[in-house]
């Protein structure tokens, strides 16, 4: 009986470990698609878009005005599924990020600058 209970026992932590393994992300960068560092837009919807990071399950996508580290306002904080995203913003400087996520790990925030004007 305690042989078969031992048994059971490395069956269930073997099998268990390649249940649970998630891919180390960490190292790897994004790659924005748009709007593009020191974009001058005249249009107040914005898409967002980047490449997807294999392995991630999630995206976290901040927006700041006039930067992340004098700002006024976060405008946006969000986890999303999707590789875009679409926001009305007003007319200003803002700044941008995006970084991958899985259930272990997350990459370093991808960072760009834009502005909306008339």
């Amino acid at each position: 009986m305690k042989k078969l209970i031992l048994c059971l026992l490395v069956i269930t932590l073997f099998g268990c470990d390649d249940i649970t393994e998630v891919e180390d992300i960490s190292n790897q960068n994004m790659t924005i698609l748009a709007p593009a560092d020191l974009s001058v837009l005249t249009i107040t919807d914005v898409n967002f878009s980047w490449n997807s990071i294999e392995d991630a399950e999630q995206y976290k996508l901040q927006i700041s005005t006039p930067d992340f580290e004098s700002a006024n306002q976060i405008v946006l904080d969000t986890t999303i599924t999707n590789t875009n995203f679409t926001q009305t913003l007003e007319l200003g400087n803002y700044q941008w990020r995006i970084r991958a996520e899985n259930s272990g790990f997350q990459t370093n925030y991808t960072t760009q600058s834009f502005s909306i004007e008339e």
